[in-house]
């Protein structure tokens, strides 16, 4: 790749050419599922993009295949599995979804989740095999968001406060979306159990009248800590499946070449990995209109 400067003084232009190093490009993986469990489906939709230059467009891609395997248990006891066909929503669009033109129907009910169902996402790209695990992760509502009135170092920040009530039985993970690109982590280590407030403060002045979505989604650690590294190194975060400042490993596998005999793992191929993450949230949402 390279990048023509020019170069402006006093009666006098010159190009100059710079070489700029570049990877080949990588498969991401937006694969974030946000289950509304009022709905009657599981709203699948697989965006599937390449990384590429710096001052490119980012390309979506094409799948050569894609289904979703469903497994459900009981207490630990295999009871039913079935398998999701995808297809591509629209020519070129790069959004995968349940086949509608197939035989039968290939939306998830949602009736049929619980904390143990297993979803596992199988992708053919570019004739290279990927696969992701992930299992169903519920979340408590929101009990309640309000506007605030305080302010941090600017004087012009919005705060939100937002409260929700943690459950006793397990250690809770949750990813807050408050919008505009901007996530929040959290873990109950400190209020297992109880109900938990916090502020957070939008540092953009926010227009009078915007209604702001706020959500919480559902995680085990694995995505917690996805989130909170993406959050971390990126900054600004403008949503947990761009191509971050540190390149930050989801987890898409490539199993391309393993069968489980003299090739198991990506031990010996450390470079051979996608980006991205796969992962089936329930999602409560409050809206929240700005004074």
């Amino acid at each position: 790749m390279s990048l023509a400067l020019i170069l402006l003084s006093t009666g006098c232009e010159e190009v100059i050419e710079l070489e700029l190093e570049g990877e080949a490009p990588r498969l991401v993986v937006n694969g974030l599922i946000r289950v509304n469990e009022l709905e009657a489906f599981v709203p699948v939709k697989i965006r599937l993009t390449e990384t590429n230059n710096f001052f490119e467009e980012i390309p979506v891609t094409q799948a050569e295949n894609a289904i979703i395997i469903i497994e459900r248990f009981d207490n630990g006891e295999p009871i039913e599995t079935f398998t999701s066909s995808l297809a591509e929503e629209s020519p070129g669009s790069g959004v995968y979804i349940p086949d509608p033109n197939a035989s039968f129907d290939q939306r998830i009910p949602v009736e049929l989740l619980n904390d143990e169902t297993r979803f596992t996402l199988q992708i053919t790209h570019k004739g290279r095999q990927y696969v992701a695990e992930t299992v169903y992760q519920p979340v408590v509502p929101i009990d309640f968001v309000v506007q605030g009135n305080r302010t941090l170092f600017e004087g012009d920040e919005t705060e939100v406060i937002v409260a929700f009530t943690d459950l006793p039985q397990n250690d809770d993970f949750y990813v807050f979306d408050f919008s505009f690109g901007e996530f929040l982590v959290t873990e109950d280590t400190f209020y297992q159990g109880q109900l938990f407030q916090f502020s957070y403060f939008y540092e953009d002045e926010i227009e009078a009248g915007t209604q702001v979505p706020i959500s919480i989604m559902g995680a085990d650690e694995a995505f917690y800590n996805y989130m909170d590294l993406l959050i971390t190194q990126s900054g600004d975060l403008q949503g947990p499946f761009q191509s971050p400042v540190a390149t930050v490993r989801g987890n898409i596998i490539d199993v391309t070449g393993i069968n489980n005999q003299d090739i198991f793992d990506n031990a010996s191929r450390p470079d051979v990995y996608p980006l991205g993450y796969f992962a089936v949230v329930q999602e409560d949402i409050e809206i929240l209109t700005i004074n």
